[in-house]
């Protein structure tokens, strides 16, 4: 293609092994993208969608090579670039976002001091303008009070906050090519779907061309004009994105939709079988051979080509004629349960309070409480046995400070925690039992976080089964296996160190070594965010399933409101840490609306080009709730005026179980 911003031709990346010979990861991928473009990469982990990406910028892994093939940008190889030339183009115009912005923001680094290195490097911008330009571009991706932020450190800042920075950092290159690994995993329904739009916008305004990687096909629809949908490091199928997500000739791709959560059905999704083959297994026939429902002696010997069936779509696929008869029927829908009979309670919160403030000195030394606005503040919950609560919300409402505190890593500054009516967990975890920290696990969102790097999964599984059932020997390496297998990983697995996993195997790894415990509560923090469709699919039917073989009771955590739906029993939704609405799932999802429930419903994208979210140009993001009053008040579109700025809103009864906190009546909801 000429005047492409990038053309990748026949690249081959791989690594040469023990006996010599040279092992593809990557196998002669084609790929162009022009000016103002912005082309998806789908796929499972493992599909070579990130090292693909990162081939583009001229970074390999260690162990990786070129096997044969190049990629130009504007027209030169960047793998012939020397080391000079690279630096200046990274970073500047040809910029990268990261999956894990944790790994890419200097820890010890305030924020400001960071996007003004940006600046500096890549930009010919006075040095007197860079707090301005800064925070223009802080507030271009809806970080709330920028001037603020400037000072801080990442570590002070969630996880959605701090991708958003990742983001605000490669767009201060003022770049003509930005690569986004998984740019928006992490971040709550609203601010995603204002990101999105900020990124058509700018391909649109100033041409930057854009690779865009996700696990999430609904941000996919929303800002690609082209998908390359990735399997076994092949691209098996490439179009327009309306002709790939809504008519589909791969049966991959089929299989990819089908296992997408749907927000207005309450069912888990079915599940490709199988797992796609190991990096650098090389198959003589077709990658997907296995997996396929349609699979017949020619899809096992021969490679099928990547053929072009119209001038806007190419199919890796023998059998793409036959395509109507591909099916999944390995694991079927299956029924969310029905409402639970009212038992003995496992878990309540009662009048629960958390602050992140700490008192002023002054406050210290006269023994008086602070006056700052609790981060959260009077939240009443109550699980029976076998129950799972759905806490949804955007980032910084106080969803994950509550699993903290239940998890014991932070103390409520005021009302309680009771567990099994006799254990108390208002202390911090290092007071609880043995009995006690085997019951409750928590799932991290980042699984970087709370993996060790230095151990191998093998060592990370053996820790929990050896403490809680002293696990040894054959019997350790049995269940080791097993817990792989239920997370779609496997026996291979168990020598390789965190580093040598994709973002979605490491997340199954922690999934994995928190069932190993066999715990009675598990609290999921995001724990699907970084998960591709298909694994996000057989996690949510292994959480059903074993809820149901051991009466697990969950609290989950999730941006992803179709997820929720699928899983959860009842939801919470959270604004600024204060419960707006509680209630069965069903009834939920529903109208009446809470009018925040019902902006987070309006914001979430659907794996469909023509189904676009419900925007507010002008919505922006709170740091902390007024001191009186509704929470919402100040985004509220139908607020009351006074009396939401004056008092706090009643509870409603809508249905059994449904109540809303709003001054607006019910009849005009």
């Amino acid at each position: 293609m000429q005047n492409a911003a990038i053309q990748v031709s026949n690249l081959s990346v791989g690594y040469t092994n023990q006996a010599g010979l040279k092992v593809p990861i990557l196998r002669n991928v084609d790929l162009s993208l022009k000016r103002g473009e912005t082309i998806g990469l789908v796929g499972e982990s493992g599909s070579g969608k990130s090292t693909l990406a990162l081939a583009m910028m001229g970074y390999l892994k260690i162990g990786l090579q070129v096997l044969e093939g190049s990629s130009l940008f504007g027209d030169i190889d960047i793998f012939e670039m020397d080391e000079k030339r690279l630096r200046d183009i990274r970073g500047g115009k040809l910029a990268l976002v990261p999956q894990n912005a944790g790994q890419s923001l200097t820890p010890t680094s305030k924020i400001g001091k960071q996007i003004s290195e940006s600046l500096r490097l890549h930009t010919t911008l006075p040095k007197t303008r860079w707090e301005e330009r800064i925070i223009q571009l802080l507030t271009q991706v809806r970080l709330p009070n920028p001037e603020e932020l400037l000072s801080r450190y990442p570590h002070e800042l969630s996880g959605g906050q701090q991708q958003r920075v990742a983001v605000a950092m490669a767009l201060a290159g003022e770049p003509n090519v930005l690569l986004l690994d998984e740019p928006t995993t992490g971040l709550d329904v609203t601010t995603q779907a204002h990101i999105l739009q900020l990124l058509k916008d700018l391909a649109k305004e100033t041409g930057t061309a854009m690779v865009y990687i996700s696990h999430d096909l609904g941000a996919v629809a929303q800002v690609c004009n082209r998908v390359a949908v990735m399997y076994a490091g092949e691209i098996v199928m490439e179009g327009e994105t309306r002709q790939v997500l809504q008519t589909p000739t791969h049966p991959y791709v089929r299989g990819l939709l089908m296992s997408i959560p749907r927000l207005k059905e309450a069912v888990v999704p079915v599940s490709m079988p199988g797992i796609q083959p190991m990096p650098g297994q090389v198959c003589q026939g077709c990658a997907f051979a296995d997996r396929c429902s349609m699979t017949q002696d020619i899809c096992r010997t021969e490679r099928p080509i990547l053929e072009k069936i119209n001038n806007k779509e190419m199919v890796r696929c023998h059998l793409h004629k036959d395509i109507e008869k591909f099916s999944i029927h390995i694991l079927a829908k299956q029924e969310v349960r029905p409402d639970l009979p009212d038992q003995a309670k496992l878990l309540m919160l009662d009048d629960v309070a958390i602050s992140y403030a700490k008192p002023s000195v002054l406050d210290q030394l006269l023994g008086r409480k602070s006056n700052s606005i609790p981060t959260v503040e009077s939240i009443d919950l109550k699980l029976i046995p076998g129950e799972t609560i759905g806490l949804v919300g955007e980032s910084g409402s106080g969803k994950s400070t509550i699993l903290r505190a239940i998890a014991g890593l932070m103390t409520p500054s005021k009302g309680h925690i009771s567990y099994k009516d006799t254990s108390t967990l208002d202390g911090l975890v290092e007071t609880r039992s043995k009995s006690l920290l085997k019951s409750i696990q928590l799932i991290f969102q980042n699984p970087d976080a709370s993996i060790n790097p230095r151990q191998t999964v093998a060592e990370i599984l053996a820790m929990p089964l050896k403490l809680y059932f002293d696990l040894n020997g054959e019997e350790l390496y049995t269940r080791s296996v097993a817990l792989l297998d239920q997370v779609r990983l496997g026996a291979h697995y168990l020598g390789r160190l965190p580093s040598q996993l994709s973002g979605g195997e490491k997340q199954r790894v922690a999934v994995a070594r928190a069932f190993a415990a066999e715990p009675e509560l598990i609290l999921c923090d995001e724990v699907t965010s970084a998960l591709d469709v298909s694994v996000q699919a057989a996690l949510l039917r292994l959480l059903v399933d074993l809820q149901k073989e051991q009466n697990t009771t969950y609290i989950f955590v999730s941006h992803d409101l179709a997820v929720v739906r699928v899983l959860a029993d009842r939801v919470a939704v959270l604004y600024l840490g204060r419960i707006c609405e509680l209630g069965p799932v069903a009834s939920v999802y529903r109208p009446p609306f809470h009018p925040y429930t019902e902006m987070l419903l309006g914001a979430v994208v659907e794996p469909d080009p023509d189904a676009q979210p419900t925007l507010t140009s002008d919505d922006v993001v709170e740091l902390s709730p007024p001191g009186k009053g509704c929470a919402f008040q100040r985004r509220c579109p139908r607020t009351l005026g006074i009396i939401c700025k004056d008092e706090t809103p009643p509870w409603q009864v809508i249905d059994k179980g449904h109540t809303i906190r709003c001054h607006i009546p019910l009849e005009t909801l």
